[in-house]
């Protein structure tokens, strides 16, 4: 093809399509941001360079250490490059893509969560909580639902919370409410 044996073809295809795979996971966020293309799953960028690596590399070997036809070779290497491909679109990006979570939080989302008090908080006065979580921990001020005392190392649970403030009660672990 082109005056070339085919398996130069597939070599300089591999490091084509080996080289611009790594540049577009070192730049694909930038390139996403300025070239703004629809994002249609089965017709990304990731996808397109990973059929076109697998294509190469299958079809180089094959053109290296078997002796078929080279329209056989293309054939068997696109099957190939496409089953690869699915598999990784199933099994890697549709998972990654959807466990993209991020470690922001509202405040509404604290609501009902169970803290530990690290400044004590006085009473008709502020304290500090902390609150741990899978993401990591968050520290707020804290005031008393009842403006009781609350003693450091207590246990609450936050109530409501307003302004970047968290109103705590006490944590009693055993108490189940009537309904």
């Amino acid at each position: 093809m082109f005056g070339y044996p085919m398996e130069t073809i597939y070599i300089i295809l591999l490091v084509v399509s080996g080289s611009l795979t790594f540049v577009y996971i070192l730049l694909s966020d930038m390139l996403d941001g300025i070239f703004d293309v629809p994002d249609h799953p089965l017709l990304s960028p990731q996808l397109i360079l990973s059929f076109l690596t697998v294509f190469s590399a299958s079809g180089y070997l094959f053109e290296k250490y078997m002796s078929m036809s080279k329209g056989f070779i293309g054939l068997i290497s696109a099957g190939i490059a496409f089953i690869i491909v699915l598999l990784l679109h199933f099994f890697v990006f549709i998972p990654l893509r959807s466990a993209e979570a991020s470690l922001n939080y509202s405040e509404a989302d604290l609501e009902g969560r169970i803290a530990k008090v690290i400044v004590t908080v006085p009473q008709d006065g502020f304290g500090e909580i902390l609150i741990q979580g899978a993401s990591g921990t968050i520290s707020k001020p804290a005031k008393g639902v009842k403006n009781e005392e609350i003693p450091s190392g207590t246990e609450v649970i936050i109530v409501k919370m307003e302004n970047g403030v968290a109103t705590v009660a006490k944590h009693d672990p055993y108490y189940i409410p009537l309904q």
